[in-house]
């Protein structure tokens, strides 16, 4: 008897078929074109990362040494003299000695006007709106400043100045400075906008007047509005 399951004809898989000369040229051509392609990319990708990490931290380097920082005040001196003396408010004047420095490294500062005022618990009792002319600092650089008041400048009454006695026979009068001042900065040739800064000196004087070493030399916080 015949097989009719050997008679039936059999099917090539064409998953085995052999690739053809020119379809498979084409393909290699076409993988290495790919593969460059994907590597020029990476490439670039990888170049450009660099070069932005180079930048940030360039532009980080120069954050950190322009940045402005804020001046640093001192009270170096303070005189009230006329204490012990009922009436000594009649003809008191005070006189003071701070200092302004610029801690920046590349960093100028402009100050454009400085007025200081002294407080006693927080009463004013003396100012003045010209402590001193508008000049410049250079970085790295301490200015001495002076300010006295006197006359019109002072505003102490008699209850404030008792008070004061009274303060004085316990061991001392502590009292505050307040330094208002309109500064900018500058960095090589660019100028900031006006910034307001307060400076405010705590004070202690003893029964004669004068600072006490507990202050003296003291640094005065900063801030600006």
């Amino acid at each position: 008897m015949h097989n009719k399951a050997n008679s039936l004809p059999v099917r090539s898989d064409p998953s085995t078929r052999p690739i053809s000369r020119h379809h498979s040229t084409s393909y290699i051509v076409h993988r290495v074109k790919e593969s460059l392609t994907t590597r020029v990319s990476k490439l670039i990708c990888a170049i450009f990362l660099s070069l932005l990490l180079c930048l940030g931290i360039v532009f980080f380097i120069l954050w950190i040494s322009l940045r402005p920082h804020r001046p640093r005040f001192h009270i170096r001196g303070f005189s009230l003299p006329g204490l012990g003396k009922p009436d000594g408010y009649e003809t008191s004047h005070i006189s003071f000695k701070i200092t302004a420095h610029n801690p920046n490294q590349n960093v100028g500062v402009y100050y454009d006007s400085m007025d200081a005022s002294i407080y006693h618990k927080d009463k004013k009792i003396g100012s003045t709106t010209k402590l001193a002319q508008p000049f410049y600092q250079d970085p790295k650089n301490t200015s001495l400043i002076e300010g006295e008041l006197r006359g019109p400048t002072m505003t102490v009454n008699k209850d404030r100045w008792m008070e004061m006695e009274r303060e004085r026979n316990q061991g001392k009068v502590v009292l505050s400075l307040e330094v208002v001042s309109v500064i900018r900065f500058k960095v090589y040739t660019w100028r900031s906008k006006s910034h307001k800064m307060h400076a405010n000196c705590y004070i202690e004087v003893g029964w004669d007047g004068l600072l006490l070493n507990g202050t003296k030399d003291k640094r005065c916080p900063v801030y600006f509005t």
